[in-house]
């Protein structure tokens, strides 16, 4: 099948079952194919917003209504509609408490099918595996022009589905195929199985063939995978017992085709299965491109209103929940203080204040002594830190970079990116050796941040060294001046609030690197043994501290 063809096969099947297959995840920017799918959804579409509140979708509390009445009216949520299908724009950045939402009201039986638009630009931006799990077909459409768009089939709605028969087989044979192509997830066989059930019956037929089976590994298996499927072994050239033929397939004799099942799911598998490691990446996958989060009373992002005064100065009181917590005890209060007015009695225990999620961008500078003996392993551990760090980094919106200082000065070797390839072109090969001019890695750290700070991040300053510092700023090798000079640059570093974490590599603990942490006003942690691991975890820690 073709891209917009297995589009259109998952609409159709999901109009046979949408509470068995849940919906689909629809990976497309905006264009004509995108557009020529959403046109063939039914009139009965309601569309969400990852930035909807909880109760828009559950419902809540009408406080109009309920202050007129003088008792507590709810109204009904988004969810509660009935409609046939849900189409949830920028699906990468649904919220935790909105996938949460979602999936409760998929596995409740619900009659609507959820189409996830999947919007994002970078391989990192992808649908939370909570509810990417839960919907049985994934389709992308990228590189798809008008010149792609299929007409639609005919109609499947009325397709009966009760009266398909399935041999018991296949149910093994789906899990082994699961099992080969690196699926870990047990949704995935079973939402194949509804899939080859919901095929059958669009194609009017009383039992599972393998048709069938071939279509619903192609649409629900293939772009999940995350490994190639193992070729299949030589088979025996030994004569058989000889068997009676039968003009059709029954369900007693069905068996999957390896040829030609693996040539279908080939041609739907992801275009950069090869660069897995064989685990699954959307499980993987930390998050949906929010960002670093920070939990604020004055700006950013509208959170649920919480009970108690939150640290800050002037907190904001949220009206509409501290009413919607007051409402309720209304009619006890006046009983007990007689109070015949319309006016509502709050009490301080009724108050909630506003908060705010702030997101931001981050850059980790990664300040590495190249000095010295050990400067090849101190460097091999840093470079796979940045790529440990770096990998995991676009859930919080970071950017890493990279100095090298060793000789006389200091050097930018990886200016701030995101990119884990060019990352990894960068760090291929790094310079050792030489003497340790920690002050002038420092200063180099000091610009970097500064620059980042004008552009809109939020720098946060790596020292690796072993505290050996023997480099002065103007190239001497004194040691006395190379401490003052190190000692005066972190003064500096402190008093521009860059977020520092200076970790010591040596064998032994330095008293010097404490002391540097202490001028810098930022975090110190020993590592004699650091690995990449190791570093990644230290540095993880400190920033969430």
């Amino acid at each position: 099948m073709t891209p917009f063809a297995r589009a259109t096969t998952a609409l159709q099947l999901l109009a046979i079952d949408p509470v068995r297959l849940g919906g689909m995840v629809l990976r497309a920017r905006s264009g004509p194919a995108r557009d020529g799918v959403i046109a063939l959804l039914s009139d009965d579409t309601l569309r969400l917003h990852p930035a909807l509140p909880t109760e828009a979708l559950e419902g809540g509390v009408d406080v109009a209504t309920s202050l007129a009445q003088g008792q507590m009216v709810r109204h009904r949520g988004m969810l509660s509609h009935g409609c046939s299908t849900l189409l949830l724009a920028m699906a990468e950045r649904t919220p935790p408490l909105m996938v949460t939402t979602l999936a409760l009201a998929l596995e409740s039986d619900s009659k609507s099918a959820l189409i996830a638009l999947d919007e994002g630009v970078e391989e990192d931006e992808k649908i939370p595996f909570g509810l990417s799990d839960r919907l049985a077909f994934h389709i992308t459409l990228d590189g798809l022009g008008q010149a792609d768009i299929e007409p639609m089939p005919q109609s499947a709605r009325s397709a009966e589905l009760g009266s398909v028969q399935t041999p018991d087989h296949v149910i093994d044979d789906l899990v082994t195929l699961a099992v080969s192509l690196g699926i870990d997830s047990l949704r995935a066989p079973y939402l194949a199985l509804c899939a080859a059930q919901a095929h059958a019956a669009l194609n009017r037929r009383s039992s599972v063939t393998t048709e069938d089976i071939t279509a619903a590994a192609e649409l629900v298996l293939a772009p999940r995978a995350t490994r190639l499927p193992a070729p299949p072994e030589e088979v025996d050239d030994t004569p058989e017992p000889e068997r009676s033929e039968t003009p059709n397939e029954t369900p007693e004799n069905i068996a999957l085709p390896d040829e030609i099942l693996l040539q279908a799911i080939q041609t739907a598998l992801p275009p950069d299965l090869l660069d897995k490691t064989g685990s699954n990446t959307a499980r993987n996958a930390k998050g949906s491109g929010a960002g670093r989060k920070r939990v604020g009373n004055r700006r950013g992002r509208p959170l649920p209103a919480r009970d108690g005064a939150p640290r800050g100065d002037q907190p904001r009181v949220d009206l509409m929940a501290t009413l919607r917590a007051a409402i309720p005890w209304q009619g006890l209060r006046r009983r007990e203080t007689g109070h015949t007015g319309v006016r509502p009695l709050i009490r301080p225990s009724d108050l909630r204040y506003k908060r705010y999620q702030e997101l931001s961008d981050r850059l980790l500078v990664f300040a590495v002594d190249a000095s010295g003996s050990a400067a090849m392993a101190r460097l091999a551990e840093a470079k796979g830190a940045v790529e440990l760090l770096l990998a995991e980094a676009y859930a919080r919106r970071d950017h890493v970079a990279l100095i090298s200082f060793r000789g006389a000065e200091a050097e930018l070797l990886l200016p701030p990116t995101r990119s884990l390839v060019q990352t990894k072109r960068r760090l291929a090969a790094l310079p050792g050796g030489g003497g340790t001019p920690l002050a002038a890695g420092l200063k180099l750290g000091l610009e970097t941040a500064e620059q980042a700070d004008r552009r809109g991040l939020s720098p946060v300053l790596i020292v690796l060294t072993d505290g050996r510092s023997n480099v002065a700023l103007d190239g001497s090798g004194h040691r006395g001046r190379a401490a003052e000079d190190s000692t005066a640059v972190a003064r500096q570093i402190a008093q521009a609030g860059v977020e520092t974490i200076v970790i010591d590599c040596g064998k032994r603990p330095d008293r010097s690197l404490s002391q540097l942490a202490v001028s810098l006003r930022g975090h110190y942690a020993s590592l004699p043994r650091a690995d990449a691991r190791s570093l990644s975890d230290a540095v993880t820690t400190a920033l969430d501290s």
